[in-house]
C-alpha cells in the first residue's frame, strides 16, 4: 500500500515537474526584415524629400516673379512721373512786356531748360503759340503774336535745336490766359506757350 502511494506521488511530481519546465509562453520568434518594406519606406522618404524641394523651388520661383513684377512697376511708375514732370517744364510759359518781342532775361532760363529737354528728346516736336492783351487791333495783335513766338523759336535755334522740330502760331488776343483789363491781367496774357505735337511718349529728363 505504500509503495503504490510513493509511485504516485513520484509520478505527480514528475509530471509537475515536466509540466513546469514546458509551460508558459513561447519564446517569440525572431523578425527577419522585409526588403519590399525597406525599398518603399526609402521610397517614401525620397519622395517626400523631392516633393519639398520642388515646393522650396515653386516658391523661390513665384517670389522671384513678383519682385521682378514689382521692380517692372516701380520703374513705369518713375519713368510716368519723370514723364510728367518733364512735360511740366515744357510746358512753362514765357512772358513780354507791353508791345515786345524780346526774350526777356528772366525768361531766358525757362527756354534754356526747354533746350535741354529738346536735346535729351529727339523725337520730340513742340508748338510755340503767341499771345498778346486786348490792347491794339486785332492784325496789330496777330503779327506781334507770331513775333514773340518767332522769338521763343529763334532762341531755341540759336542753342542748337533743329528749326524743323518747332511750330510757331499766333492768336493774337483771341485766347486771354486771365480775364480782366487792368495790368494785372494783361502782363499774363502777353506770352508765349508750349505744347507737344509729337514724340511725347515716355520723356526722358535730361
Amino acid at each position: 500500500m505504500k509503495s503504490v502511494s510513493l509511485l504516485l506521488v513520484l509520478g505527480l511530481g514528475a509530471a509537475v515537474i515536466s509540466a513546469a519546465s514546458c509551460g508558459g509562453k513561447p519564446a517569440p520568434a525572431p523578425v527577419t526584415p522585409n526588403a519590399d518594406s525597406a525599398a518603399a519606406a526609402e521610397k517614401a522618404r525620397q519622395d517626400s524629400a523631392a516633393a519639398a524641394a520642388a515646393d522650396a523651388a515653386r516658391r523661390a520661383r513665384e517670389d522671384s516673379e513678383r519682385v521682378a513684377r514689382q521692380r517692372a512697376a516701380d520703374s513705369l511708375a518713375a519713368l510716368s512721373r519723370t514723364s510728367d514732370e518733364v512735360k511740366t517744364t515744357l510746358a512753362t510759359m514765357i512772358h513780354f512786356d507791353f508791345d515786345k518781342s524780346n526774350i526777356r532775361s528772366e525768361d531766358a532760363a525757362t527756354l534754356d531748360q526747354k533746350v535741354a529737354i529738346l536735346q535729351a528728346n529727339t523725337d520730340l516736336k513742340i508748338r510755340i503759340g503767341g499771345h498778346c492783351d486786348e490792347r491794339g487791333s486785332d492784325e496789330y495783335n496777330l503779327a506781334l503774336g507770331n513775333r514773340r513766338a518767332q522769338a521763343a523759336k529763334q532762341y531755341l535755334v540759336s542753342h542748337g535745336i533743329d528749326a524743323g522740330r518747332i511750330e510757331t502760331q499766333s492768336w493774337g488776343e483771341e485766347k486771354p490766359l486771365v480775364q480782366g483789363h487792368d495790368e494785372s491781367a494783361w502782363s499774363q496774357n502777353r506770352r508765349d506757350e508750349f505744347e507737344i505735337t509729337s514724340g511725347g511718349d515716355n520723356l526722358r529728363r535730361p
